[in-house]
């Protein structure tokens, strides 16, 4: 069977700036002409960011750019978009993401098996500037090696 071409839209940004401490998967409350630019692949991740709001789960400053045949039907890029999960999980976030350091940051959108676009989202801590570093040499060195292969 062939598989189809699957969305994938990562925050890489995000993975250099934190530790990704817990991954939860949500859905997120879309207009038509969103989720067309979405399929498109025209999201910016980088500078989004969650926050909880009335026990609700939101995600800011997260870029779906306009669709081209969207006429005024068109949706604001730059909207606050409602995400989807459990009371259970929202509180588990809420409680972790209100300790000092940690914050919730958008990792990835995908496309589910349904056909839903689907954010992953991630509870995470800020690396200090030498766990950066770290982080370069590593990848430095695994690039060094795949080369002498």
């Amino acid at each position: 069977m062939i598989e189809k071409n699957r969305l994938n839209i990562v925050n890489r940004r995000a993975g250099f700036e934190y530790h990704f401490i817990q991954k939860y998967t949500a859905g997120m409350v879309l207009t038509g002409t969103e989720i067309k630019s979405i399929r498109a692949g025209q999201v910016n991740l980088t500078d989004a960011f969650c926050f909880i709001k009335d026990n609700e789960l939101f995600v800011r400053n997260m870029h779906i750019s306009l669709w081209k045949q969207g006429s005024y039907y068109n949706h604001e890029p730059m909207r606050v978009r409602k995400l989807l999960l459990k009371k259970s999980e929202i509180n588990k976030i809420r409680a972790k993401a209100l300790e000092k350091g940690f914050t919730v940051v958008p990792v990835k959108i995908f496309l589910a098996e349904s056909g839903y676009a689907k954010i992953e989202i991630a509870v995470a801590q800020g690396k200090k500037s030498f766990d950066k570093r770290e982080d370069i040499k590593k990848r430095d060195i695994q690039r060094d090696l795949q080369r002498a292969e």
